[in-house]
């Protein structure tokens, strides 16, 4: 029977060392990262998409007054203190409290940006409606959720790519504006490494580390930057899926020490998004 992470041979980097290929396919790290590890991440995420989607649909009920009861500076004002108090500990919604997002902020039924929950603001103006699908949805009725892209404020820099959720305000039964809030992906990526760093501190003597793919690009921040140019590139990527779409994988070497990883999709983000798990065991 085929198992859902199909076993690849061993890369090349696996191999060159001076040990023999039989005893350096780390086949027991390989085989927690596919059973344990991996589907730890998946299962983590669907959960913190569902919690960031409560929340936002929560808040976005809140804000709703604020839409047809004030207007100009002083509408811009009230909002951002609103979302402020979304994020408050005591006040707050709890879906909301602790969160990888960058931002949260309120949209108007012309799909501009009221405000955001910090100052300076440099979303207030900015169309997200016309930027983004999920928030065109939102003011459509409907709660979404969309990857997209916000250009960089840098010149020559990458632009954020960035997770949106958005919920759709209603007042009296109509949709009068929007909540939405944006995660990162080099974000998700920090708090999914954070998440099984933690979860193994004290039972296990292993380092962990998860990458977060779209596409071609690779998103990562705090990682061990001779570990990051081992990551399985789109190349490698594609040529494990094409053998085992649900997810594989394989080894590399790092000055002498073995990383297992594996390689997922997370399909809740739509195509050629997903995750790499490295676990490399610590001498005893």
């Amino acid at each position: 029977m085929k198992t859902w992470f199909a076993w690849l041979p061993l890369l090349a980097l696996g191999c060159a060392s001076g040990f023999g290929c039989s005893r350096t396919d780390a086949a027991e790290t390989r085989k927690l990262i596919r059973t344990q590890h991996a589907p730890r991440v998946a299962d983590f995420v669907l959960k913190e998409v569902a919690r960031h989607q409560s929340g936002v649909r929560e808040g976005a009920s809140r804000i709703a007054p604020g839409f047809v009861r004030v207007s100009g500076a002083q509408q811009e004002t009230e909002m951002r203190l609103v979302l402020k108090l979304l994020r408050s500990p005591k006040r707050g919604v709890h879906e909301l409290v602790i969160s990888p997002m960058s931002f949260m902020a309120v949209v108007g039924l012309d799909g501009v940006c009221i405000a955001r929950d910090v100052e300076p603001d440099q979303m207030k103006g900015m169309n997200l409606g016309k930027l983004f699908p999920s928030v065109r949805a939102a003011l459509g009725g409907n709660e979404a959720m969309d990857i997209g892209e916000f250009a960089s404020t840098e010149p020559g820099g990458k632009p954020s790519v960035t997770i949106m959720i958005a919920a759709p305000a209603r007042y009296k039964g109509e949709v009068v504006g929007a909540l939405v809030l944006g995660i990162p992906l080099w974000r998700l990526q920090q708090q999914l490494s954070k998440q099984l760093q933690m979860e193994l501190a004290g039972k296990e003597r292993v380092i962990i580390w998860v990458y977060v793919y779209r596409g071609a690009d690779l998103y990562y921040h705090g990682t061990p930057p001779d570990l990051d140019k081992v990551v399985p590139d789109a190349t490698a990527r594609k040529a494990g899926y094409a053998k085992s779409p649900g997810g594989f994988t394989g080894v590399v070497e790092q000055f002498s020490y073995l990383y297992g990883y594996g390689v997922r999709p997370l399909p809740i983000f739509g195509p050629d998004v997903g995750i790499v798990v490295f676990r490399m065991e610590t001498p005893k």
